[in-house]
């Protein structure tokens, strides 16, 4: 009996038309484009304008992988996204009615920069159970509405951003069929990566928070080695659980967080450069929606064809990491405007 899976059958992303260069970020801040790109690899991200929140954006990615899966209606809605329109209630149920979707079930997954790849867990798991024959995944955050404007290295990192696919119920040894998971979780070290005003913990408290703790604080150097460890270990499992041999992987789609991150992460796992997909050059850190706006990228610049064995990893705040894998098929998507994809470089300054 052949086993029932989740399929990837649709692919979209998209990013807003605001561009913030590094020469823009130094006319503005204690900085330069050299110090930027060799610690980083970013050039210039994205960021979304007055009024345009995180639903905007994820209305805008959904729809591009519906048209792309042709399709006009899903079972089930999931959103990545760390930035909320709302604390209170969740954005997809938005996002869902949005998109024409009627009254679906549909519900925010948080787990930061990982969050894509948890959402993608969840759905395939509904879709795997019969909970729903199809479901949108769709990562997207705006972290830029909550970065410290005088925080040269925060503000350096991240960009707005939305990617989504569709999923639908088929046979595992179909082409695009998720062939595993590895997930996991270290909330020790959840002040690594933490807003630590406007939850519950700070409202309850009598203690006044200071303005910087409502923008996002992160510990770069102990988060930077976990980030490598974390991706290395998840994906090495993932390859074992799936009896892929790491060096035997065409495409590498990671969590596009540091270039020196995705050097190190693909050197763990035996790859060379050109098995190693970054479009973080141009778009930044896009947290949730990171990986997906990734494959994208890749698709659109013939780098990912179908018949690739592409691993997918994660590594976000929580701390939470976790891979997947599938054999990609082939999939009609829409360019992002003005990006080309390359493969990673090795060479860093």
């Amino acid at each position: 009996m052949t086993r029932r899976a989740a399929v990837l059958a649709g692919l979209g992303g998209w990013i807003p038309p605001m561009r913030v260069t590094n020469e823009d970020l130094a006319a503005q801040l204690d900085t330069t484009d050299e110090w930027i790109t060799s610690r980083t690899g970013i050039r210039q991200r994205f960021v979304v304008g007055p009024g345009v929140s995180t639903s905007d954006i994820a209305v805008e990615a959904g729809r591009r992988a519906l048209d792309s899966a042709g399709v006009s209606a899903v079972g089930l809605v999931v959103l990545a996204t760390s930035t909320p329109d709302h604390p209170c209630p969740a954005t997809a149920p938005e996002v869902a009615s949005r998109l024409g979707l009627g009254e679906v079930p549909a519900f925010d997954v948080a787990a930061v920069c990982t969050g894509f790849v948890y959402a993608l867990a969840t759905a395939a798991g509904m879709v795997d159970t019969g909970i729903a024959t199809s479901a949108l995944v769709i990562g997207a955050d705006t972290f830029s509405t909550i970065l410290d404007p005088r925080d040269r290295t925060t503000r350096a990192i991240f960009g707005d951003g939305a990617g989504a696919v569709v999923l639908r119920a088929g046979e595992r040894g179909e082409r695009g069929a998720l062939l595993g998971f590895d997930l996991g979780s270290d909330g020790t070290l959840a002040d690594l990566i933490t807003m630590p005003a406007g939850g519950s913990e700070q409202r309850s408290s009598e203690l006044a928070a200071d303005e910087s703790d409502f923008y996002l604080s992160m510990r770069g150097r102990p988060v930077f080695r976990h980030a490598v460890t974390r991706m290395s270990e998840t994906s090495l499992r993932l390859a074992d659980r799936i009896g892929w041999p790491a060096p035997e992987i065409d495409r590498l789609v990671a969590h596009q967080a540091n270039i020196r991150i995705l050097t190190a992460v693909g050197g763990e796992l035996g790859l060379p450069a050109d098995r190693i997909v970054a479009n973080l050059d141009r778009v930044g850190n896009t947290v949730a929606a990171s990986i997906p706006l990734a494959l994208v990228d890749a698709v659109g610049s013939g780098e990912l064809t179908a018949g690739h064995r592409v691993l997918l990893c994660g590594f976000g705040g929580g701390l939470t990491w976790g891979a997947v894998g599938l054999e990609f098929p082939e999939l009609p998507v829409q360019p992002l405007p003005g990006l080309a994809t390359r493969v990673l470089s090795t060479r860093t300054k």
